[in-house]
């Protein structure tokens, strides 16, 4: 007799966040191990696919009626570290307090690859098929350039995704309120990573001596200064309006007014006002270049004056036709030209009618149908996120992505600034909603 299939995602969940798959090194073969399990169970056929044994990445096709397109299911397995965090429950040990499953990947997005299997494992259960073939492609890396994950499959294996017209990946999943809104976000449309190391070199010295003006240390000091929170020029793209002009149609006054000044570009050249600070940032983070410092390695001498320190920064940089260079052009007129850069990762850039100018036909209406119907308190938000998934990579087959996760979550709940955080938790009803709506997706999509 077989073993029951996994219907329910919180176990599912629970299960996942429990494989330790932090990123580095990744280990996702252990979670790619434990879903072969779960596949052979429920009769699905796959493959077990990547350049490194460790890491590897399990592609699914479950066979549809044949009355749509094949349809992309993509996840990632990997999770960030939680070195030096604080957590209030064990972050791999999957607790269940207060309706909530804790752990690393609750959200992003071991929670959405709960959801995704148990979907499709609800409809095997029930004797029922898609409406097309669903191929699922749960993938290691993403957290870290995505070269053996979803890099991977689409340079070396593009035959596995062929026919498919439309995917959905993740968001993060958790929702946007504002003014007492209730948000669902789809994402139309990303921005792309360019993480840059830059050179500081100068006369070092021994501690205790005066050191002289243009060391390394204290042009360090000028160049955090200049990097940390800058607001790079300004460049509106039509996914971004888009976002904004539904948030304007939606809202109540003031708050309206304040994004319509945000579209129109009226605002000045200052953090939006009159928007909840959390809101604000990722709004203005849509409109613009970004990049923080994140890491800084010098001397570990306490009496040494280093001669040499690098600053690792996140760049992020806005759809379409704009390249790396166009980036660090406007990061050259903040810090000057004397400063070596070196490219660490650049993201996929992708054609611009495949990002940019996102399709919003009958699947992106269907989508948003979904969301009406299982919440009609809540309203669907076209969205171009500040960050960027695997949708990069998959679109260059020209497939359309789309970030769907939904979750109904809590009123002012804060669900979006624990990713890659401390205490990481998603509801437990917040995943029966989602695997409801993934389900009635994949059973009747267009």
């Amino acid at each position: 007799m077989s073993a029951p299939l996994a219907t329910d995602p919180v176990p599912l969940l629970q299960d996942l966040i429990r494989i330790d798959t932090t990123n580095p090194p990744g280990n996702e073969s252990a979670c790619v191990t434990y879903l072969e399990k779960l596949l052979v169970d429920a009769g699905i056929e796959y493959q077990v696919l990547g350049p490194n044994p460790e890491r590897t990445n399990l592609v699914a096709r479950i066979p549809g009626r044949g009355e749509a397109p094949p349809l992309l299911l993509h996840a990632h397995s990997d999770v960030v570290p939680v070195t030096d965090q604080q957590w209030t429950h064990p972050p791999f040990e999957a607790r269940i307090v207060d309706g909530h499953v804790w752990g690393r990947g609750a959200i992003d997005m071991k929670g959405g690859l709960a959801m995704m299997l148990s979907a499709l494992f609800r409809l095997i259960e029930r004797g029922e098929r898609p409406a097309g073939d669903v191929v699922l492609a749960v993938v290691a890396d993403e957290e870290n350039g995505s070269r053996e994950g979803a890099g991977y499959l689409v340079r070396e294996h593009p035959e596995l995704f062929e026919g498919i017209r439309y995917a959905i990946g993740e968001e993060g999943g958790a929702g946007i309120e504002l003014a007492g809104v209730r948000f669902h976000p789809i994402v139309v449309a990303e921005k792309r990573a360019a993480w840059l190391r830059l050179t500081l070199r100068g006369p070092g010295g021994h501690g205790s001596r005066l050191a002289p003006p243009d060391n390394p240390m204290a042009r360090l000091g000028r160049i955090l200064t200049a990097l940390s929170g800058v607001r790079l020029p300004r460049h509106q793209m039509p996914a971004a309006d888009r976002m904004l002009a539904a948030l304007a149609e939606t809202l109540p006054e003031p708050l309206a007014g304040h994004i319509s000044q945000l579209r129109a570009d009226t605002a000045g050249d200052a953090p939006p006002a009159g928007i909840p600070q959390a809101e604000a940032l990722q709004l203005d983070s849509v409109l613009r270049h970004t990049v923080n410092p994140t890491i800084v390695r010098t001397s570990d001498k306490t009496n040494m004056v280093p001669a040499e320190i690098t600053v690792d920064v996140d760049g992020r940089v806005l759809p379409g036709d704009f390249d790396v260079a166009d980036f660090t052009a406007e990061l050259r007129a903040l810090i000057g030209d004397d400063v070596p850069m070196e490219l660490l990762l650049e993201g996929s850039k992708v054609h611009q009618d495949r990002i940019v100018e996102p399709e919003f036909g009958a699947f992106f209406d269907r989508l948003e149908s979904l969301l009406r119907e299982a919440d009609p308190d809540g309203v669907p938000l076209p969205m171009m996120s500040p960050a960027s998934t695997d949708a990069r990579l998959f679109a260059q087959l020209g497939i359309r992505c789309y970030g769907w996760l939904p979750l109904l979550l809590p009123a002012g709940s804060s669900y979006r600034r624990m990713l890659h955080c401390a205490d990481e938790r998603v509801p437990v009803d917040a995943l029966e909603f989602g695997t409801r709506c993934l389900t009635d997706l994949l059973r009747d999509y267009p």
